[in-house]
């Protein structure tokens, strides 16, 4: 799990690992996904849409907001490949933009359910495993939202800012470990996931980047491979921006 350098970018070597990436059909999540097969690594994509075999990564259909679902799916990565060496808990709901008032009870409560309760379950199955062989990679993908808020998303931002705690609470736990946990807090990225937000809230985000533009998945699965691999070993528990410089801390 050697990080080297080739032409300015950075390449890891996954040979022999496990990696499980949720929400991993279609952006981030895929990004993330490929980056760590190209690298050698045996990838399980746990995602509501998966497909059996896309690029060499195994889908196993589970809804993070199901804990049986989540259990089966430990269960089944860990009978088909024997562990789990890296986690990239990714899988999220944006939700309606809308004033809180008029946010239904039961959306706030899916967001919340699969942004950060979903996190907790898929944790709560696979850290047990990681600790049994001695070593894990754990990254949440969080947001900036959850570090400032964004207007008219509370549940959104209030779920990564529970994801951004839980990170730091997990990784404080397992320090004396070898397994680390950290979170990447991306700005606006350009997924699927923005076609649930307004055209005009995507553009307020926009406005705010001091680079003007959206991030690419691609910048943040270049983060995140770094967060997975062998080479970091003194950050845990650590929350890393990935906002264009709009992160005021």
């Amino acid at each position: 799990m050697a990080a080297s350098t080739q032409g300015g970018s950075a390449g890891y070597d996954f040979t022999g690992t496990v990696a499980v990436v949720t929400g991993a059909t279609g952006g981030i999540g895929l990004a993330i996904a490929r980056g760590l097969a190209r690298a050698g690594a045996r990838v399980v994509n746990w995602d509501l849409q998966a497909a059996s075999d896309v690029d060499g990564i195994v889908g196993i259909r589970v809804d993070v907001a199901d804990d049986d679902a989540v259990a089966a799916a430990a269960a089944a990565t860990r009978g088909r490949f024997g562990r789990i060496d890296v986690l990239v808990n990714n899988a999220g709901f944006a939700g309606p933009t809308m004033p809180l008032a008029e946010f239904d009870p039961q959306v706030w409560q899916r967001v919340i359910d699969v942004n950060l309760t979903g996190v907790y379950r898929v944790c709560r199955h696979v850290v047990p495993l990681m600790s049994a062989a001695g070593y894990g990679r754990i990254v949440n993908i969080a947001s900036l939202a959850g570090k400032e808020g964004t207007p008219n998303a509370s549940a959104y931002s209030a779920a990564k800012a529970g994801v951004i705690a839980l990170t730091k609470s997990l990784g404080k736990e397992l320090a004396k470990t070898e397994i680390r946990v950290n979170a990447i807090a991306p700005a606006a990225i350009e997924t699927p996931l923005l076609a649930q937000m307004s055209p005009a809230h995507v553009q307020t985000m926009i406005d705010k980047s001091p680079l003007s533009r959206l991030g690419t998945a691609d910048e943040v699965a270049g983060l995140a491979l770094w967060l997975c691999s062998g080479a970091c070993t003194f950050s845990t528990g650590a929350v890393f921006d990935l906002s264009g410089g709009r992160a005021t801390y």
